[in-house]
């Protein structure tokens, strides 16, 4: 019988819907729980975790709670505070380190405040620099997903003016090295990968911009010499159409919003009637790291934490995700072992 694939998931802002999105996404997963395919452990406020649970009251919830503090401090349901953000770390920093020491497989994160995450002594741009400095690894990489939207990002949390320093040569290797092995895992033999422009039209020749034609081209040209389907520069306003017509498999962004405003357009449910959303779905995976981790695709949505209403969606999204990427890496395992065996009789 193939061994569970065990999750931990962080609960993040535990003064944000992470305590009581885990909560709905531990129950929505009971069937994966019941039938042994996965085991669901919580890092964070246990306190905070039992008020959900009080408070949405749909009995108990299949999964292990691992409380990370104590941690001095108020920390106030829908508040930024300073204690908050040290559960947040707290919570990341152990699940990391049971990940490396082989008792977890995957983690997958709910929302934390970045905010408060400084407030309380930890200056990171966000999960995906904090994963790099846990991990010791400087070059992590973003990827978003929402269904065939694949995003993988070159740079995220910085200036718009840092941006063009950030896309060097050596970078976006990186990107698409671990974009290309991601897809793998995920089941596709073959990635076809579109890499978006810098500049408006893709640099429209040079006229708009160099870095399109003097880095992203001679790079694109590397991978499609070597036997890849990596293609690009493409103009940024019309690349991700191709992306949703199932042209491609990913696309790599250069920044934060050019990948970010299409992958969330989709993956926000907006009710017509009051004009609010009502779900979310789309997952954060960070890719390049020695660890696997997935993230729901939203924040601490703090004006309606504690109130009951947050939309599980994208937790669960997070965990399919993390499970799929375990079960990808365990098949290529075994068929390395396989080949290997093979190579010694």
């Amino acid at each position: 019988m193939t061994a569970p694939i065990r999750l931990a998931l962080t609960m993040g802002d535990p003064a944000g819907i992470g305590p009581e999105i885990i909560v709905k996404a531990a129950h929505q997963m009971r069937d994966l729980v019941q039938q042994g395919r996965i085991e669901l452990q919580v890092f964070g406020s246990a306190a905070a975790l039992q008020r959900a649970s009080t408070a949405l009251n749909l009995g108990a919830a299949p999964l292990h709670m691992v409380d990370v503090g104590p941690v001095d401090g108020d920390m106030p349901v829908g508040q930024v505070s300073a204690a908050a953000g040290k559960w947040s770390y707290l919570a990341v920093e152990r699940a990391v380190q049971m990940t490396q020491a082989g008792k977890i497989d995957a983690i997958v994160t709910a929302p934390l405040c970045k905010e408060a995450l400084h407030l309380a002594g930890y200056p990171f741009e966000g999960h995906t620099e904090m994963l790099a400095h846990l991990t010791g690894m400087r070059d992590g990489v973003m990827m978003l997903a929402h269904g065939g939207m694949r995003v993988s990002h070159v740079s995220t949390h910085c200036p718009l003016s840092e941006v063009p320093k950030r896309l060097t040569p050596v970078r976006l290797r990186r990107v698409l090295d671990v974009t290309l092995n991601a897809l793998r895992a995920l089941g596709i033999r073959e990635p076809r990968i579109a890499v978006a422009g810098l500049n408006p039209h893709a640099g429209e020749g040079g006229i708009l911009g160099k870095e399109d034609g003097e880095i992203i081209a001679p790079i694109v040209a590397e991978y499609a010499a070597a036997g890849h389907a990596v293609t690009g520069p493409w103009a940024g306003d019309t690349v991700f159409i191709k992306l949703r017509a199932g042209q491609f498999d990913a696309v790599v962004a250069m920044f934060h919003d050019q990948g970010h405003i299409p992958v969330k357009l989709l993956g926000f449910s907006i009710d017509p009637a009051t004009g609010a959303w009502n779900a979310v779905s789309g997952v954060n995976i960070t890719l390049g790291l020695p660890i696997l981790r997935t993230s729901v695709d939203h924040g601490t949505a703090f004006d309606i934490a504690g109130k009951g209403i947050a939309s599980a969606d994208s937790m669960v999204d997070a965990a399919q995700y993390a499970m799929t990427l375990v079960e990808g890496l365990r098949k290529t395992a075994a068929a390395q072992n396989t080949q290997q065996v093979q190579e010694t009789t």
